[in-house]
């Protein structure tokens, strides 16, 4: 099915079911070894806690988050917003938590992707060289599993033909073929050549309502970053009336640079290869009883 899709967004794609590589080695450095065992999606919060005005005082623990899914001490990727509580701005969050069980205490991966005071430009941070906790706000997409090897679907796509970027090629391809019936897939791509276009949220909540896609794109920051670029895209194919947020992907580097992806911009030379595993369970915590549909994207 990915083939098939893929094929009219990419002039060169190759799907295929794999052992899940080493995630503990380079580029990932990742505290668990695999995405496989008991796979599974939560979408936490939402992005009507941060729009039109933000709501800080919703605060989320991974530890408790994986307790909620039914899986403590599970390994959890994907995208969120930091704790403004805790770190005392506004910041893009890649969760990478093996969160904690009865035996073994947590392992924070996480990265923190800012506006740089200094020069305005991005600031990527490993979110443990300064803080000891598991937080997150107003919103996230997360995968968990148990973090454990296996067979997964292994993903490259080179040279982009299409308009879509990666992330939605994968998620309209199984929207188109699975119609109604939700399917989800969460998991880890790197982006290994070319450049992206990246967002990072101001440190600065909004004073002015945002009430438009416009209205967002005026207060967020975009960046051109360039590769390599780790991501973490969380996807279901389709609503199934759970105000979802259907794709959301944070990525980071080595370089010093992460945030949001949004394209490629540079469609001939990009050249994408992801890990991914559809998940079994799909939870919904602290879903906005208010809510609309700007700043999905």
């Amino acid at each position: 099915v990915l083939q098939k899709g893929l094929k009219e967004n990419f002039a060169d794609v190759q799907v295929s079911v794999v052992d899940c590589p080493d995630l503990t080695k380079e580029p990932f450095n990742f505290p668990a070894k695999g995405i496989c065992g008991k796979p599974r999606i939560a979408d936490v919060g939402g992005v009507p806690y941060l729009i039109p005005i933000a709501q800080k005082e919703k605060v989320y623990d991974l530890n408790k988050v994986a307790k909620d899914i039914e899986l403590p001490g599970a390994f959890i990727l994907g995208a969120g917003a930091v704790s403004s509580k805790v770190l005392g701005i506004n910041a893009e969050l890649i969760p990478i938590v093996q969160t904690k069980s009865e035996k073994k205490p947590a392992v924070n991966g996480s990265y923190v992707a800012q506006i740089n005071p200094a020069d305005k430009g991005c600031l990527l941070e490993k979110y443990s060289s300064k803080y000891t906790d598991c937080e997150f706000g107003l919103l996230a997409n997360l995968y968990a599993s148990e973090g454990q090897p296996g067979k997964v679907i292994e993903v490259k796509a080179n040279g982009r033909t299409g308009e879509l970027n990666f992330v939605s090629c994968l998620r309209q391809t199984l929207e188109k073929h699975y119609g109604e019936k939700p399917v989800g897939m969460g998991g880890t791509f790197i982006i290994q050549k070319g450049k992206a276009k990246i967002h990072i949220m101001p440190p600065e909540f909004s004073a002015c309502p945002l009430n438009t896609d416009e209205d967002v794109n005026n207060w967020l920051k975009f960046f051109e970053m360039k590769a390599p670029l780790i991501c973490q895209p969380v996807i279901v194919s389709r609503d199934p009336g759970f105000d979802l947020r259907v794709e959301h992907t944070h990525c980071f580097s080595h370089h010093g640079e992460g945030g949001h992806y949004h394209q490629d911009t540079s469609p001939d030379s990009v050249q994408y290869l992801g890990y991914f595993q559809p998940a079994e369970l799909l939870f919904r915590i602290d879903r906005p009883q208010e809510t609309h549909l700007v700043g999905r994207d």
